[in-house]
C-alpha cells in the first residue's frame, strides 16, 4: 500500500513554511541511519535543557509532548537527564555553517522531521554523516566508564542523548 503524502504547515517563533511528508513516520530511514531513541522517548529523558521545542507543539505529534520535560523560559539543566549542560548556543551552531535553512534549529529539529518522513536527499545525508561522526563519544564511554556507571561522563552521556544515542545501556 502506497503511503499518502502529507502537508505539514509550519508556524512557529523560528519559522513560518511548509514541508512534504513522503514517508510512513518511524520507517524507510537510510540504512546508515541507526537512532537508538525516538524524538518522543529523547524530549520524555529530558534533552536541551527543556527549552528545544517549546514552540512547536502544533508541528509534532500531541503524545510527543506527554511527560516531556521542558522549560518555556529558559534553558534549564536540571531538566536534562543526566543534569548537566551539553549544548551550545545557536550563534556557534550558525557559525560552524550547521544550520540549514529548512531547519534553524539544527540536528533535532532535522531528526524530527525525518522521523515523521519528510526527506531532503542532500541535507538527509550531511545530517546523518554529522550523527555517525558522534559515535566516538560511545567509544570514549566505553573505554572509561565501568559499564552502567551513569555518573561517568555525564557530559559526553548527555550529548550522545542529543544524538538520539542511549549511554544508559553503556
Amino acid at each position: 500500500m502506497a503511503h499518502r503524502k502529507k502537508i505539514v504547515r509550519v508556524r512557529d517563533l523560528m519559522q513560518r513554511c511548509t514541508y512534504v511528508l513522503t514517508e510512513p513516520a518511524g520507517k524507510n530511514f537510510d540504512s546508515r541511519f541507526t537512532p537508538e531513541l525516538t524524538p518522543k522517548q529523547m524530549l520524555r529523558l529530558g534533552v536541551f535543557g527543556g527549552k528545544y521545542m517549546t514552540d512547536c507543539k502544533k508541528e509534532f505529534p500531541k503524545d510527543w509532548f506527554t511527560h516531556a520535560k521542558l522549560c518555556h523560559e529558559r534553558h534549564d539543566p536540571k531538566l536534562n537527564l543526566f543534569g548537566v549542560n551539553a549544548s551550545q548556543p545557536l550563534s556557534v551552531w550558525k557559525k560552524k555553517r550547521w544550520i540549514h535553512p529548512a531547519d534553524p534549529r539544527g540536528w533535532f529539529q532535522w531528526y524530527c522531521r525525518y522521523f515523521l518522513g519528510r526527506r531532503m536527499p542532500e541535507e538527509d545525508d550531511r545530517q546523518i554523516r554529522r550523527w555517525l561522526a558522534i559515535r566516538r563519544h560511545r567509544a570514549q564511554i566505553i573505554r572509561h566508564c565501568r559499564k552502567g556507571d551513569l555518573s561517568c561522563r555525564r557530559k559526553q552521556r548527555q550529548a550522545l542523548l542529543h544524538w538520539a544515542y542511549d549511554s544508559r545501556t553503556l
